[in-house]
C-alpha cells in the first residue's frame, strides 16, 4: 500500500513548513506550495532534501490557475489549507484592495483549492481536509476584524462542507491556534490609510503596537502545535484519540481560554434573549 499524499499550502515557513517535514518524517508523500520558490528557497531546500516536492501557488491567482495546479498534484489524501496572512487595521481604514486581498488569500483561495481537490477525494471515497483558522475567528479583537471575518468565513464553510462530504467518507477539521512563535506577526501588513485621530487611546490604537511587540514572545511552540495537528489527522499519538470525534482542534492555552470566554458570552446572550427569541412565532 503506497503512503498517503499531503498537499500543504503556505509551506515557506511556520506551521506549513513544519507540517511538511513532520509528514515526510513519517514516511508520507508531501507536496508543499509556496508563492515563490526563489523567495522561499530555504524552505524549498529543506522539503526537497527530505523527499518532498514543492510547487508555486499564490492564493490570489485565478480559480482556473489554482484548479490546474492542484489537480496537477494527482491523488491527495490530506489537504491542508494553511496559507494565509493578516492585514491589521480598524475596519474603516481598509481600502477595497486591502479588504479584497484579505479575503482572497484567507477565504477564496482556500475555497478554490479544496474545490479542486474534492472530486478526486469523492471518487476514491476518502480524504481529509484541514482548514487553518484562528482563535480570532471566535474572539475578534480591535484591528483584526477583517482577518477574523475571513477566518470566520472559512470556519462556516467548513461546517457546511463537512455535512456535504460526510457521505463520501471525507472529513473536515478546523484548526484554531492561539499565539505561536512563527513569523505570523513579523509578516503582518498594515492598512495604508492612517488611523483617524478620533481613535487615539482606543483599543484599536493601543493594539496596533501590542501585536508588533509580541513578535517572538508568543507562548506557543509551533513544533508541538504541528505535532498535535498531524496526530489528530492520522489518529495516533497525544491527539490521535480526537480523530473523527471533533470538528475543531483548539491549540494553545491562550486559545482555549479565549474560546471559553467567547462561548460563555454567547450562552449568556442566548439565555438573556430566550424570551425574545420565542416571542416571534405565529400564535
Amino acid at each position: 500500500m503506497s503512503p498517503p499524499v499531503w498537499l500543504i499550502t503556505g509551506a515557506s515557513h511556520g506551521f506549513g513548513l513544519l507540517l511538511c517535514l513532520k509528514a515526510l518524517g513519517a514516511g508520507h508523500r508531501v507536496v508543499g506550495s509556496v508563492r515563490s520558490r526563489a523567495k522561499a528557497s530555504a524552505a524549498v531546500q529543506q522539503i526537497e532534501a527530505a523527499g518532498g516536492k514543492v510547487i508555486e501557488l499564490d492564493l490570489a491567482e485565478s480559480k482556473a490557475s489554482i484548479d490546474e495546479k492542484v489537480k496537477g498534484v494527482g491523488q491527495i489524501d490530506y489537504l491542508v489549507n494553511n496559507a494565509g496572512f493578516f492585514v491589521m487595521g480598524a475596519v474603516e481604514q481598509f481600502s477595497e484592495k486591502e479588504a479584497t486581498l484579505q479575503f482572497q488569500t484567507n477565504f477564496f483561495g482556500p475555497l478554490f483549492v479544496l474545490q479542486a481537490a474534492l472530486p478526486g477525494m469523492r471518487a476514491r471515497r476518502t480524504g481529509t481536509i484541514v482548514n487553518l483558522s484562528s482563535v480570532a475567528a471566535k474572539d475578534p479583537q480591535a484591528t483584526s476584524a477583517l482577518y477574523s471575518a475571513s477566518k470566520g468565513a472559512i470556519e462556516s464553510l467548513s461546517d457546511g462542507l463537512a455535512k456535504e462530504v460526510a457521505p463520501f467518507n471525507i472529513s473536515v477539521l478546523v484548526v484554531e491556534p492561539g499565539a505561536f512563535r512563527t513569523n505570523f506577526l513579523a509578516a503582518l501588513n498594515r492598512c495604508e490609510a492612517p488611523l483617524p485621530p478620533d481613535y487615539a487611546g482606543t483599543p484599536a490604537d493601543q493594539l496596533m503596537g501590542v501585536y508588533v511587540s509580541q513578535d517572538g514572545k508568543q507562548v506557543g511552540d509551533p513544533q508541538k502545535g504541528v505535532d498535535r495537528i498531524f496526530e489528530a489527522v492520522v489518529g495516533e499519538g497525544v491527539a490521535g484519540h480526537l480523530k473523527g470525534k471533533v470538528t475543531r482542534l483548539v491549540l494553545g492555552r491562550d486559545s482555549l481560554e479565549r474560546m471559553r470566554r467567547a462561548t460563555g458570552k454567547f450562552l449568556e446572550d442566548l439565555a438573556l434573549g430566550e424570551e425574545v427569541a420565542t416571542s416571534t412565532a405565529y400564535e
